[in-house]
């Protein structure tokens, strides 16, 4: 039921990069904001919040363009606009008493944050946040999330659904909700205050949703793998609550989010490449595989994937960076992507095309829970549609460079065989451990076997025919997103329990 309510909601966001979506969402509140201050119901007049936000963006801009010149760094536009609108929105948006100078400090201190405040070329803190703390230290000058209104508050949810819904952090938002309105309550017993004032305040007049929304979910400051998300959500929500104090210091948003920062950074990869394309092979029809050579030694799960930034001029709305799926073993030297191409491709995968052994490119985040488990006895069944094939090639190589015996049998479905990708690892496996592999094409193919044939799609009758004892096995579940959800939908229905069903996720097939 829930994947059908949310099926419009996807489709409007799956064309649309991650950080493209989250782009729009920020200028969307920004023009709500000065429409509602056009009408006085915000505390700031429309100028006010258009020049403060107006300096903020312009100062991130330049500021990030002289910080990449110093650092010879690629440069992201997206990342430093997405900076100064977050600070637009937090920093109040006065311009007497020192109000541009805050700004001007807030936007030099986020930027430089991103290039000095790392470890292994990773940074620790969300930018924004990082830089209202300073600024609150130093000139002691805070942020007033000011964003945090009633009249607010229906445009951040629905903008915030749209954020969650596409980066898959719905549980991490609602745990971060769930715990610090749980410390509310009981710290406000415990202080014998108002429960209901307390609770109605922070849904109302506090930064939980905007920070839930926008900061908590930030990718390179935030956990990558889902359990240890939900424990940082737990201590940014546990330390939200206004009650909650270190010492005489009573935490603020940014002091709240900067803590989980720091748990973040401890539990999650800190790898970041710059890996030197080696070669591009046709390895289907439209699909390309990517061979990288890294600049230091990777070390991933077969299953995983990683964001690749890709500067290139005139990016489209989707952006510069994009998730890939490691196709790769751990056990192989080179860094290898399975990449299709569509007549109307993005400027991303328009640039990838054109890419040369001269072409910088970033990789890094290490991420995704979508790997196998440490149970070798449990039965696996891989469904795989298209180029979402990706992950089984790294794990089926890995079994067999490894010389695992596990029991695999896959599902691929593509429109012929010449959409097929792999199919020479996937006869590997057969011969190694006996993996058995069956294509699902919509027209009949003349070259392969028909006991690995079938002409259609995969529905509750292939999977009751081909995998008979499915209430055994664990599903895996990668491709396009309608498909996913798809296959979802048809093993809910056939009783499959939702912890044998595992997807593969990252922020669009664009």
């Amino acid at each position: 039921m829930l994947l059908k309510f949310f099926q419009p909601i996807d489709n409007f966001i799956d064309g649309i990069s991650m950080y493209r979506l989250l782009l729009y969402y920020l200028l969307a509140l920004l023009f709500v904001a000065i429409g509602l201050s056009a009408l006085g119901d915000m505390h700031y007049n429309p100028t006010q919040i258009a020049l403060s936000a107006s300096i903020a963006v312009f100062a991130c801009w330049i500021i990030n363009k002289i910080f990449a010149y110093i650092f010879e760094a690629p440069i992201n536009p997206e990342s430093s606009l997405l900076t100064g609108l977050i600070l637009a929105l937090i920093i109040p948006p006065t311009l007497q008493n020192f109000g541009i100078l805050f700004i001007l400090a807030a936007s030099g201190l986020a930027i430089a944050s991103k290039y000095i405040l790392t470890i292994g070329e990773k940074h620790i803190f969300n930018p924004a946040a990082v830089a209202v703390v300073l600024t609150a230290l130093g000139p002691r000058q805070s942020a007033s999330w000011w964003t945090g209104t009633t009249v607010m508050l229906p445009f951040i949810i629905i903008g915030g659904i749209f954020i969650t819904r596409k980066v898959r952090r719905v549980n991490m938002v609602i745990t971060f909700l769930v715990i610090t309105t749980i410390t509310t309550t009981v710290l406000s017993i415990t202080a014998n205050s108002n429960v209901f004032t307390n609770l109605s305040s922070m849904v109302t007049s506090s930064p939980a949703l905007f920070l839930g929304f926008v900061m908590l979910t930030e990718p390179y400051t935030s956990p990558t793998t889902k359990y240890k998300q939900l424990w940082y959500a737990a201590i940014v929500g546990f330390l939200l609550a206004p009650q909650v104090h270190i010492g005489h210091i009573y935490t603020t948003p940014e002091i709240a989010l900067i803590i989980g920062n720091i748990f973040a950074f401890i539990v999650s990869s800190k790898t970041k490449l710059f890996p030197i394309l080696r070669q591009k092979v046709v390895i289907a029809s439209n699909t390309l595989e990517f061979s990288f050579i890294p600049d230091k030694k990777l070390a991933f799960k077969p299953g995983q994937y990683m964001e690749f930034t890709l500067p290139h001029s005139n990016p489209d709305s989707r952006g510069s960076r994009r998730w890939f799926t490691i196709a790769s073993s751990p056990t192989e030297n080179l860094l290898k992507l399975g990449v299709k191409f569509y007549k109307k491709s993005s400027s991303y995968k328009k640039a990838m095309l054109a890419m040369d052994q001269k072409t910088s490119i970033v990789a890094a985040q290490i991420a995704g829970d979508f790997v196998m488990p440490k149970n070798a006895s449990k039965k696996l069944v891989f469904i795989a549609g298209g180029i979402g094939v990706t992950p089984f090639r790294s794990m089926v190589k890995y079994l067999i460079d490894t010389k695992q015996q596990r029991s695999v049998r896959m599902l691929y479905s593509a429109r012929t065989e010449s959409d097929i990708a792999y199919k020479d690892v996937f006869e590997a496996a057969n011969q190694s451990f006996n993996m058995q592999t069956f294509y699902v094409l919509e027209r009949q193919s003349s070259q392969l076997p028909n006991n690995q044939t079938i002409i259609g799609s995969i529905s509750s009758a292939v999977i009751r025919q081909y995998i008979p004892d499915f209430k055994e096995c664990m599903f895996y579940i990668s491709g396009t997103h309608h498909m996913v959800e798809d296959m979802q939908i048809i093993l809910h229905e056939l009783g499959v329990h939702h912890r044998n069903i595992k997807i593969d996720f990252f922020p669009g097939y664009v």
